[in-house]
C-alpha cells in the first residue's frame, strides 16, 4: 500500500470516528424541528453550559407566537420553573437558563403558544444540560489536537501493520506518546478546570471518558513493548481496532455530575440522550 493511500485512509477513518463521537455525545446541542402556521423551523437546544454565566436558549419564532421554557434541577422532584422567551428581533426569541456551578445539571422543555394550540417541545423527554467551568485555550486546543493525532496515528499504525509496512512500529510509538500527552497530561488539567477534579477514572471513579483513555494507553503500551525486539503486527492491528471502538463511545458519557443532596461531584453517571 502506498504511503499516500495509507495517510488518506487513516485520515478518513479518524475524521469519521471524530464526527460520530461529536454527533452522538450527550453534550452536543439537541437538534429539533417544529412547525408553526405551516412553516417548519429548526433550532439547536444547548446541552452544555458555562458555569460563569446564564445559558441562552434560542428559538426561531414569529412575533405572533409566545413561548415559555420550563426547567428544574436534574434528577430531582423539584417543580418545573417557567422562564418566558423574549423577542430579540422579528425572527428570534430567547430564554436564559440560570447560572449553575460546575457539573450541575438541569433538565428543560419548551411550550410554544400559537393561538389556542400550545405546542410542547421535549416535554416527554426533557433536554439535559450540564454546566462546566471555563477551560483555558492553552490547555484545550493542544488536548484536542493531541487526541485527534493519537487517533490518526493509531489508524496509521493499524493499516501499516495490516499491509506489513515496517513503519507501523514507529507509528505505534507516536500513538503512545500522543495518548500520554493528550490524555494524561492535558486531560486532567481540562477536567480540573471544567469540574474541579483532575481524574475521575479508575481507581478513583467510573468516568467513562477517563477510563476509555486509560484502556487505550494500556493497550498501546502493551503493543509498543511487544514490538520492541520482534515484529508483531497483529498486536498493533488489534490495538488500533480496540482504539476505534473505545473512542467511538460518545465523549462525556458517564461523566461528572453534581449531587444536589451532598453538594459533591460524582462520576460514572450516564447522561440521558433523548
Amino acid at each position: 500500500m502506498k504511503k499516500a493511500l495509507l495517510w488518506i485512509a487513516a485520515i478518513i477513518v479518524t475524521i469519521l470516528a471524530a464526527i460520530y463521537q461529536r454527533d452522538t455525545g450527550p453534550t452536543n446541542p439537541k437538534r429539533i424541528t417544529y412547525t408553526i402556521e405551516g412553516t417548519t423551523y429548526k433550532a439547536k437546544l444547548p446541552r452544555s453550559g458555562n458555569s460563569t454565566s446564564d445559558c441562552k436558549v434560542s428559538l426561531n419564532l414569529p412575533l405572533t407566537s409566545t413561548a415559555t421554557l420550563y426547567f428544574r434541577r436534574y434528577s430531582t422532584q423539584d417543580s418545573f420553573s417557567p422562564i418566558p422567551f423574549i423577542p430579540e428581533d422579528e425572527k428570534t426569541q430567547s430564554a436564559y437558563l440560570p447560572q449553575m456551578p460546575p457539573a450541575a445539571k438541569l433538565e428543560y422543555y419548551i411550550v410554544v403558544n400559537e393561538g389556542n394550540n400550545p405546542m410542547e417541545i421535549m416535554r416527554n423527554s426533557p433536554v439535559v444540560i450540564r454546566y462546566k467551568g471555563d477551560v483555558p485555550a492553552w490547555a484545550l486546543i493542544p488536548h484536542i489536537l493531541a487526541m485527534f493525532l493519537a487517533m490518526l496515528y493509531s489508524s496509521l499504525a493499524g493499516l501499516a501493520a495490516a499491509f506489513k509496512m515496517e513503519s507501523f512500529r514507529k507509528f505505534a510509538i507516536i500513538t503512545l506518546v500522543l495518548l500520554l500527552v493528550g490524555g494524561f497530561v492535558l486531560g486532567p488539567i481540562i477536567q480540573f478546570y471544567a469540574f474541579g477534579q483532575a481524574w475521575t477514572g479508575f481507581p478513583l471513579g467510573f468516568d467513562l471518558t477517563d477510563n476509555k483513555t486509560l484502556i487505550a494507553l494500556l493497550i498501546w503500551l502493551a503493543a509498543v513493548i511487544a514490538n520492541r525486539k520482534h515484529s508483531r503486527p497483529k498486536i498493533v492491528i488489534a490495538a488500533a481496532i480496540v482504539t476505534i471502538v473505545v473512542f467511538s463511545i460518545p465523549h462525556s458519557t458517564k461523566g461528572s455530575e453534581l449531587n444536589y443532596e451532598t453538594g459533591k461531584v460524582v462520576s460514572g453517571v450516564i447522561m440521558r440522550v433523548p
